[in-house]
């Protein structure tokens, strides 16, 4: 047993665990799920709905465009890497291998870093299920699978070895999301991220003592641009997460920048309207938080200034953000007739005061000529405005009708105050 692991764990009968370590004393209370979070940041007294970044800009002036962009919470990995972040009013998250277990490196490092006032999340090991399950290296670079896809087929070495790693890994991660908790007198969230596709048994296997959960989805490439995914990969882990708040990880990239190993030559960027239908399309199925990977790749100027226009309108959209959803509000896509099958819209309201926010997106890659939001009789008489457009709808009988593209988002709010001042990078078209 290393020095730096707990000694005694032991169930009281009053229902406290006692956790005895070399370097602390803790008594934790005994409940089903420590991971109790909601998803949401605080700063200041003020509640913010995450805008995230992987990358921290080496460069402290492009730090602070980042930051003037409306990122508001940015991956570190020390001490210095806060203090940047917290001089330009950003907040960030440290990532530690709690899978290890209640390490001396694990509590040195939450014990750097834990009174900084711009630390506000714990993050996980990335893709920790993906990884022993399913990843393509078990084939391709560590030769554990003997051929490509034995997870999904379930042959008896891939589960065996699932299996094995499972049984060493989740007990260690339990063990060290406990230790800092009690190492971290803020009890910070905890956020684990996964792939789309990790599996639920072995996730539900660490999932109470975890905050907020999530996934990754990065669906641009040059010849596939299946960006309304990322609406069913939200879906998917709000149940795998038996309703934590989910953080979605969205792209920020051209899949040909990460090499040769994933087989795409040509760059491919999301365009403006692809990168903004991704990420209202996830906010509107209830994700907690939007997060961006892969900038420190990215090559294109002209697409890092897209992604921070998006970011730009997000962040004027706050207060909208971290309220509760109206849930009075209906949306109704009236079909065509056409025998095409349901339409596919989603939508989100939400109001901060005597100020309300319709999010509508069509999910279908055709048009729905009466979408119909009801449930509006507060807001009778008046007129909403479709930001960053010119169209307005009056409500009437507590209800209005729009008309909406292919893959289409419109952002309806009480006045164009909303809007962002930021035009540049808006008409990005790759």
């Amino acid at each position: 047993m290393r020095k730096s692991e707990h000694v005694c764990r032991s169930r009281a009968s009053s229902g406290l665990v006692l956790l005895v370590t070399v370097a602390s004393l803790a008594i934790l209370p005994a409940r089903e799920s420590s991971g109790q979070g909601d998803g949401l940041l605080t700063k200041d007294t003020r509640r913010l709905f995450p805008i995230g970044s992987y990358e921290l800009p080496a460069d402290d002036a492009a730090l602070k465009v980042m930051a003037e962009s409306g990122v508001n919470l940015v991956r570190c990995h020390n001490r210095a890497d806060l203090d940047r972040a917290d001089a330009v009013g950003m907040m960030g998250w440290i990532p530690l291998s709690v899978h290890s277990g209640a390490t001396d490196e694990l509590r040195k490092l939450v014990e750097s870093v834990k009174d900084h006032p711009a630390l506000a999340i714990w993050e996980g090991p990335d893709e920790i299920v993906w990884n022993f399950t399913a990843a393509s290296q078990l084939h391709r670079a560590r030769d554990i699978h003997k051929s490509p896809g034995e997870w999904w087929r379930q042959t008896p070495q891939a589960v065996a070895y699932a299996e094995q790693q499972a049984q060493k890994i989740m007990p260690t991660i339990r063990e060290g999301i406990q230790f800092v908790r009690s190492l971290d007198g803020r009890n910070r969230q905890f956020w684990f991220n996964e792939a789309l596709k990790s599996d639920v048994k072995y996730v539900r296997q660490y999932l109470d003592y975890v905050d907020i959960t999530g996934c990754d989805i990065y669906p641009v490439k040059k010849h596939d641009r299946r960006v309304a995914r990322v609406g069913s990969a939200t879906e998917r882990w709000k149940q795998v997460g038996r309703g934590k708040p989910v953080w979605m990880v969205l792209q920020a990239f051209a899949w040909s920048e990460l090499g040769d190993y994933y087989g795409e030559k040509i760059a491919a960027y999301p365009t403006f309207a692809e990168s903004r239908f991704m990420a209202y399309d996830v906010i509107a199925h209830g994700a907690k938080g939007v997060l961006y990977w892969g900038s420190h790749y990215l090559k294109s100027a002209a697409f890092r200034e897209s992604l921070y226009a998006l970011t730009s309108e997000l962040a004027a959209l706050q207060p909208f953000l971290v309220a509760p959803e109206e849930t009075r509000v209906r949306l109704a896509a009236i079909e065509m007739g056409d025998g095409k099958g349901e339409p596919a819209a989603r939508m989100a309201a939400r109001r901060t005061g005597k100020e309300w926010l319709i999010i509508l997106v069509n999910e279908d890659d055709r048009w729905h000529m009466g979408v119909e939001v009801a449930g509006l009789e507060d807001l009778n008489g008046q007129r909403l405005e479709l930001l960053y457009d010119t169209e307005n709808v009056m409500v009437e009988r507590g209800e209005f009708v729009t008309r909406m593209q292919p893959l289409g988002v419109k952002v309806f709010a009480t006045s164009r105050e909303w809007e962002t001042s930021r035009r540049a990078g808006r008409d990005y078209r790759e």
